[in-house]
């Protein structure tokens, strides 16, 4: 799939996670390497029995905030908290393996020589609870008949599943996940995403993922917080990182879409190309440059529409196209259309603005100079 799946964020966040006390907290997190600081005053809370995602481009510093609440490394400022109790602050240091914290790792770091059992029950040491942690925790993830199997023999997913049972083993209080589907295809990516969130649920397990996939990200996460350079830009729900973006990076980088430009007319009314919007973020002083930020279904096709636009590309989804449309100005545009209106290119279709969510951020030129060095005007990713 290639557009976010957004569900009700009041739904995911607060009926899954009925205990809203915070089992993790990260308060100005710094981290560094060699006099540059990696991670720079980073915080944020996680319920128990949530699903917290750190989401962000590769290099802005996910995967050393997990490392540092695993207790893989000491931090140079502020401070972690697991179940109200400080496992790091500067010159306070609890080993990792006191901390009750499992993890997932990327390569999912199987032991080739023990069974699937095995690989499940090695951290258990009570040979009566073993035998029954294993047992419940196959028949969770679905492997109850590969239990005398040894990794080599299994499918990815298969491996992927073995390694979550081995991390919720011991019961830890939080699960951390670092890239868990970076090793699979697509397909199987979506489905077993969909697994993991209701496993982990069905466990009440508290957990943070890290992720470059916004789609992994959506699918698993109550909450999730956008990164970049070391420091999250916004920690929300997915349904409002989509809707209710905090800056122009997290508009750009969540979803696709495409930037307008416009000029306010006093009012909460925005003029574009496309015509007037009552902006639902901000309060536009008249006269103010702005873009507003256009989804792809808030674009629709309308053959009766006098609204005209060109189609420069379009990406077969199956029950729908996703269009790249040029408008009358030279600006372009995404737009949805059920695939039984299969266009061609070059051809000029009617269309219309659906749109309820208006946002908009500052377009003075220095914002201007940023965003075109940044990042190109339609965003496909």
């Amino acid at each position: 799939m290639d557009l976010l799946q957004i569900t009700d964020p009041t739904s995911r966040c607060l009926a899954d996670s009925p205990d809203m006390s915070p089992l993790l907290e990260i308060t100005g997190l710094t981290q560094r390497y060699t006099d540059a600081d990696v991670i720079r005053g980073l915080g944020f809370r996680i319920a128990k029995g949530s699903i917290g995602c750190l989401l962000g481009p590769s290099g802005c510093g996910k995967t050393t905030v997990l490392r540092c609440i695993a207790g893989f490394e000491p931090i140079v400022g502020g401070e972690i908290k697991i179940n109200g109790a400080a496992v790091a602050r500067p010159g306070m240091h609890v080993p990792a393996e006191r901390r009750r914290v499992g993890m997932m790792f990327q390569d999912y770091a199987l032991f080739p020589h023990l069974t699937v059992a095995g690989n499940v029950g090695f951290g258990l040491r009570d040979r009566a609870l073993r035998k029954r942690r294993v047992a419940e925790l196959l028949t969770i993830v679905g492997l109850v008949k590969e239990a005398e199997q040894y990794p080599h023999e299994l499918s990815g997913g298969q491996q992927q599943r073995v390694a979550l049972a081995r991390a919720l083993a011991p019961e830890p209080e939080l699960l951390l996940l670092d890239e868990p589907f970076s090793n699979l295809d697509v397909d199987l990516r979506e489905r077993l995403s969909l697994e993991l969130r209701a496993i982990l649920k069905q466990q009440n397990a508290t957990a943070i993922m890290v992720t470059h996939d916004q789609h992994e990200a959506f699918a698993i996460a109550d909450e999730i917080g956008i990164m970049q350079h070391g420091a999250i830009e916004q920690w929300d729900t997915p349904y409002n990182l989509y809707h209710k973006p905090a800056n122009r990076f997290i508009a750009d980088f969540v979803g696709q879409g495409a930037f307008l430009p416009g000029i306010a007319l006093g009012d909460n009314r925005i003029e574009v190309e496309l015509g007037v919007l009552r902006c639902t973020t901000g309060n536009w002083r008249k006269g103010s440059a702005v873009e507003v930020l256009f989804r792809p279904d808030d674009i629709l096709h309308d053959d009766s529409s006098p609204l005209k636009a060109k189609v420069l590309h379009k990406a077969f989804r199956g029950a729908e196209f996703l269009y790249t449309l040029k408008l009358w100005t030279g600006s372009r545009v995404l737009s949805l259309v059920p695939s039984h209106h299969n266009h061609a290119i070059g051809e000029k279709i009617g269309i219309r603005l659906e749109i309820d969510h208006v946002v908009a951020f500052d377009r003075t030129p220095a914002t201007r100079a940023r965003r075109d060095k940044a990042s190109p005007a339609v965003r496909r990713g």
